[in-house]
């Protein structure tokens, strides 16, 4: 076993299970809240989810897109340049969180309208919002700051914070929901809890100085935050993207199934966010040796690890894809606390449809991430752009109204897929790109 490889496994692994930790949270707020509040807390939950995918996307692209320009920097021997990049991270981020806060104190109800919360849910749904983007400072930073320690040698310790938060928020959710009986505002907040805890773990380690990064004084530069962004952009419009199609999703099963539609794709979108989260958590297990590979100008390693991604992907897909295919029954049930037999039954074909396109998420999730480290950031913003919104959004609606709700589950395989043969034709052309100028 190479070198190479032998990081990339520690890497990815770490990462992986941090992710699949992380996505825990959402997981476990539509657990206790489904046993507690029943499908009418559990379409509330999902309503709210598309604010949730846009304060996650803008963390991610943040900590990404810094992380990113961080690693670059430093493997140039960029030392105090590196310092700065990671200030102007912070900055960017106070910025965008500040706004989200603002909105939360002032306009969570009629955001929790616009999203398509009824007058049965709508108060559930408000709480939920504005408790969860009053906390936003909270999850920017953490994001950030995890994706920072990788670039900087720590990936252990980033998974050891993702983890720890994220199980505290399975412990604070079911005191909060159950013991001290908080119903929806319990889960919201044992949620924002979540990243102060993961934060807590990091401390030691960054006030030792152990780590290469830090606030550095640095002035204002519209070249260096455009570049941060636009390098994490694939990341953001992923997440926008999400909240997009959750919302088109719900409205669509609102009209075909009514709130039980909505509760079973709240299932389904929840056990997404896991799915997805693996193959997130290879891509930014990847990222760090990308760029570094790339601030080398070593080519071949990039392509190597791109090739490793790939395959994780296959491997993953194929644990993942059997074991929702066979468990899909009972896994359903764990969220059906009524024992809707309507509910069930959509939940569970839903499932085995859905999630076929895991495979062709997961190939352009990656791919997207290795282009972006690559620094051929337009195609990868464009792929994330067509997956995320413009092929699944009018594939949704269009297979909807020719074959109703199994028309909602078809749109992301169908999607994902066609953007997988996208992504491929990407990975052909730069690689003869670099057959050419290597002659």
């Amino acid at each position: 076993m190479n070198a190479l490889f032998k990081e990339y496994n520690r890497y990815v692994t770490l990462q992986v299970l941090g992710m699949v930790g992380l996505s825990c949270y959402i997981l476990a707020d539509t657990f206790f809240i489904a046993r507690w509040l029943g499908a009418d807390g559990l379409a509330a939950l999902n309503i709210a989810l598309p604010i949730f995918s846009i304060i996650n996307g803008l963390a991610l692209m943040l900590g990404m897109g810094g992380g990113a320009r961080f690693m670059l920097r430093k493997s140039c021997g960029e030392y105090g340049e590196a310092c700065q990049v990671f200030t102007r991270t912070m900055r960017i981020a106070g910025g965008f969180a500040g706004l989200i806060m603002l909105l939360g104190l002032t306009r969570a109800r009629e955001i929790a309208a616009l999203l398509g919360a009824n007058a049965e849910i709508l108060d559930m749904t408000t709480v939920y919002l504005r408790t969860v983007m009053l906390c936003a400072p909270l999850f920017t930073a953490n994001h950030i700051l995890l994706s920072f320690l990788r670039n900087d040698g720590a990936p252990k310790l980033a998974m050891t914070a993702m983890l720890t938060g994220s199980f505290a928020n399975i412990l604070l959710d079911w005191v909060m929901i159950f013991i001290l009986r908080w119903g929806m505002f319990g889960a919201a907040f044992a949620t924002c809890l979540s990243p102060v805890i993961s934060i807590c773990v990091t401390l030691p380690h960054l006030l030792s100085g152990r780590n290469t990064f830090h606030l550095y004084r640095t002035e204002f530069s519209s070249r260096e935050c455009s570049f941060i962004m636009t390098t994490g952009g694939s990341a953001l419009i992923a997440e926008l993207s999400n909240g997009v199609v959750i919302f088109v999703f719900n409205l669509l099963m609102q009209r075909f199934a009514g709130n039980t539609g909505v509760a079973a794709y709240g299932i389904i979108a929840n056990i997404a966010l896991v799915v997805i989260s693996v193959f997130t958590g290879v891509s930014q297990g990847m990222q760090p040796l990308i760029s570094r590979s790339h601030g080398q100008d070593d080519s071949s390693s990039a392509r190597r690890l791109l090739w490793y991604g790939i395959g994780s992907v296959c491997i993953l897909f194929t644990m993942m894809y059997t074991g929702i295919s066979l468990l899909a029954d009972p896994v359903a049930s764990v969220f059906n606390s009524e024992q809707d037999p309507a509910l069930q039954a959509l939940a569970v074909k839903g499932m085995r449809i859905y999630f076929i396109g895991a495979l062709g998420a997961g190939l352009n999730i990656v791919t997207a991430v290795y282009l972006s480290c690559r620094e051929h950031v337009t195609p990868a913003n464009v792929l994330s752009l067509l997956r995320g919104l413009f092929v699944i959004v009018p594939a949704a609606i269009i297979l909807a109204f020719i074959f109703k709700v199994n028309g909602v589950w078809l749109a992301f395989p169908v999607t994902e897929g066609m953007c997988a043969a996208g992504s491929i034709g990407c990975i052909l052309y730069y690689r003869q790109k670099e057959k050419a100028l290597e002659w």
